[in-house]
């Protein structure tokens, strides 16, 4: 029903992501597309882009806040999408989840404090730690070969220090693909309430799961992990919506929620998301289910596609098991380069951008990050040049 062949090409229009290919020399005949930053080579939802004209036709570019129509928008989808019975008053909007697990640091932890991640990670979330110049606890998950697993003895060790005072969790996770099951967040949740550990739990790829696996929000779970927590949704990633700067956080803790709100409010006095944010949400969370579902069957075949591929010409690289996201995570290390020329053979030679496994912590050296959210054409083709780059 939905087009997920169109690709609009991006060069000089902002997206760095797309600027880089210029900067390699790729030409515009050669129908080369990045694979890189986390938004989707998918046109925009159809009636996304109607509610939007409809809103440009007869509204007022005014100041806005959430209505009521809104927070019934998102917290309807929670409940039919997720199980999850969420409230509106729970609900404070953000530009964008980075920026609101910033603010979480800086509003529950002082310098010093020991902020935990399980890594590798989103690479935002070092810097989140590191610039607010609070103590990096890593918590390095256990590498299987195709997947990663928790080391919960090492989580417990960690968070019985009386330093360390929160949790960042990738759920799902960033850039590894895992689906937290149940049973692993409520040992997250029991291990983080044992030693007063406040979880911040960005869950902006809640929706991008794999045929075969559940998200659960970690304050679904029980009532006293919701009152520690704060659960970071956007509809950004799921609808391809990311530059209208629209998130929502959700604290259900009241003492909770009113901190962030008062630290919030020392550096942005007025803070809201802009009107046509609100309004794609909305149009997303109302009428966009069908066209989620449709996405996620081509991001499904697109995985199929590498793992076959890859298993057959290339048995010494490692695809990682894709349970959620569309983000693959290639283990690349069976090829015997240094990383760094990893690098230089899949832009140089290969036209391959991926976003390098480094950025994501040590242990992702020698790793790619593939985007695999594009029309499969371009995944045959990446194909393609990988198997001429890599055969030499």
């Amino acid at each position: 029903m939905y087009d997920f062949e169109t690709v609009r090409r991006r060069s000089g229009r902002g997206s760095g992501k797309w600027n880089d290919l210029a900067r390699y020399g790729v030409r515009e005949d050669e129908d080369i597309i990045p694979f890189s930053v986390a938004d989707m080579e998918f046109v925009t939802p159809p009636e996304i882009v109607e509610a939007l004209k409809h809103e440009l036709d007869t509204s007022i570019m005014g100041y806005e806040n959430p209505t009521c129509e809104y927070l019934d928008a998102v917290c309807s989808w929670m409940r039919e999408r997720r199980n999850w019975d969420a409230r509106p008053e729970w609900i404070l909007p953000s530009p964008g989840v980075v920026d609101a697990f910033f603010e979480a640091v800086r509003t529950y932890t002082h310098e010093g404090d020991g902020v935990m991640l399980m890594t590798p990670v989103y690479h935002p979330m070092y810097m989140a730690v590191n610039m607010n110049r609070r103590k990096l606890i890593d918590c390095p998950m256990t590498n299987t070969g195709t997947s990663y697993e928790i080391d919960f003895d090492l989580m417990e060790k960690a968070a019985s220090d009386p330093d360390t005072k929160m949790l960042i969790l990738c759920s799902p996770h960033n850039p590894t693909g895992r689906v937290w099951t149940r049973h692993e967040l409520e040992c997250i949740g029991d291990i983080c309430l044992k030693h007063d550990v406040l979880v911040v739990s960005d869950e902006i790829h809640f929706d991008l799961i794999m045929p075969g696996h559940e998200h659960t929000v970690f304050a679904s779970i029980s009532e006293d992990f919701a009152n520690n927590c704060l659960v970071m949704t956007a509809p950004s990633k799921t609808f391809n919506i990311a530059g209208l700067q629209t998130s929502n956080i959700f604290i259900p803790n009241a003492e909770l929620r009113a901190k962030y709100l008062a630290s919030l409010k020392l550096h942005n006095p007025n803070p809201k998301c802009n009107i046509l944010g609100y309004c794609a949400t909305e149009a997303a969370y109302r009428n966009c289910g069908r066209w989620l579902d449709e996405c996620l069957a081509v991001i499904d075949t697109n995985r199929k596609v590498i793992t076959d591929f890859v298993s057959r010409e290339f048995p010494q690289v490692r695809v990682h098991e894709l349970e959620g996201t569309y983000l693959l995570w290639l283990d690349l290390n069976g090829l015997g380069l240094d990383y760094k020329e990893l690098e230089r053979i899949n832009r140089e030679e290969a036209r391959l951008f991926f976003d390098e496994g480094y950025i994501f912590g040590e242990q992702g050296r020698g790793f790619e990050r593939w985007n695999i959210a594009c029309p499969t054409r371009y995944i045959h083709g990446a194909l393609e040049r990988m198997r001429k780059a890599y055969s030499k």
